[in-house]
């Protein structure tokens, strides 16, 4: 199976001033159905920005980034999928 990499914006009123504690919560919640829905989507990770978070996933498809976000709770504002990256080592190559 090929896994393909998507940033994920969530609108999340309010989430930079979440707590430790809250941040947590958020973070077990999210993965008890990432194991639920199994190897076919994987959390990278998440920046907290204003009043939404950033995620990176590497999912199968954006099917199952909707599946996550329903049953986690956590909305997928707008799934885009990366169709490759750059950064300061690109210029040597």
């Amino acid at each position: 199976m090929t896994m393909k990499k998507y940033i994920i914006e969530r609108a999340l009123p309010g989430i930079e001033n979440s707590s430790p504690d809250e941040l947590r919560e958020a973070a077990r919640t999210s993965n008890a159905v990432l194991e639920e829905l199994g190897p076919e989507i994987q959390w990278v990770e998440s920046y907290v920005v204003n009043d939404m978070t950033l995620c990176v996933y590497m999912a199968r498809d954006e099917d199952i980034i909707r599946e996550h976000a329903e049953k986690s709770g956590f909305p997928a504002t707008k799934i885009t999928e990366v169709k490759t990256m750059i950064g300061p080592g690109t210029a040597e190559a």
